[in-house]
């Protein structure tokens, strides 16, 4: 019995040391209305390769609420009777992909509590270990909106304004003409509202050099535009 239990003792010192968690090692940023997964796996610390999590309990939490449960997975299968509500059939972890150490967590509908901490915890008969990956959240906003504000005959020069709505956060708003150059702007103007930005920019333009202009906004890889064709300008001119 003495060597039975030495032996045990052995195997999970062993495992301990050889067996890890991992993280994705970089903040994970998803769209709001979007879908994302939460990047997590079990590996042998030593030679780097996958570790089976099947017989593993998956448990993911918010640290940053109290370490709130997130989803549960235990004892073969999903067990989120204290899930906290906000989460409610919105999570899954790749059951498929356990056998692979594969224990990172899908959400789906993401919506702006969703972002903070998120600390994914594998626990098995010998060893345990847990990391914490940052999730941002980011709320594409509206298209932009681009009009003349009005037209100085004395410097014969149009004031545009170039604004857009509904941004996380704060996006970069541009105007370009048609080859694509950026034009010379105002210092954008900033409103917060609750976890939204609205951002608005002044541009001039000389009647000379009336062209087809886009009011872009930039946000990562994603982007919104309107353009203000030249017939515009003109109709400012007949009115002046």
């Amino acid at each position: 019995m003495k060597t039975v239990w030495v032996l045990t003792l052995v195997l999970h010192c062993a495992l301990s040391e050889n067996s890890e968690v991992v993280d994705p090692g970089s903040p994970v940023v998803a769209v709001a209305g979007s879908d994302v997964v939460l990047p997590c796996s079990v590996r042998r610390s030593a030679g780097q390769s996958s570790l089976s999590a099947v017989d593993m309990n998956i448990n993911w939490t918010r640290p940053d609420l109290g370490d709130a449960l997130v989803h549960l997975y235990a004892n073969h299968r999903d067990v989120n009777t204290r899930q906290i509500p906000q989460y409610r059939g919105r999570t899954a972890v790749f059951t498929e992909e356990l056998q692979n150490g594969n224990v990172s967590l899908r959400l789906t509908d993401i919506k702006l509590l969703d972002e903070g901490d998120y600390k994914c915890r594998v626990d098995s008969k010998f060893w345990k270990d847990e990391v914490t990956i940052n999730l941002r959240v980011e709320v594409i906003g509206e298209r932009p909106v681009i009009s003349v504000e009005k037209y100085d005959s004395n410097s014969e020069q149009f004031s545009l304004l170039c604004e857009s709505k509904g941004w996380r956060p704060q996006p970069d708003l541009q105007l370009l003409n048609s080859k694509g150059e950026n034009q010379t702007a105002g210092d954008p103007e900033i409103q917060r509202r609750a976890d939204l930005f609205n951002v608005k920019r002044r541009f001039t333009v000389h009647k000379n050099h009336i062209d087809t202009f886009y009011c872009r906004a930039t946000l990562g890889e994603h982007k919104e535009e309107k353009e203000i064709k030249p017939i515009v300008f003109y109709g400012e001119l007949l009115h002046s």
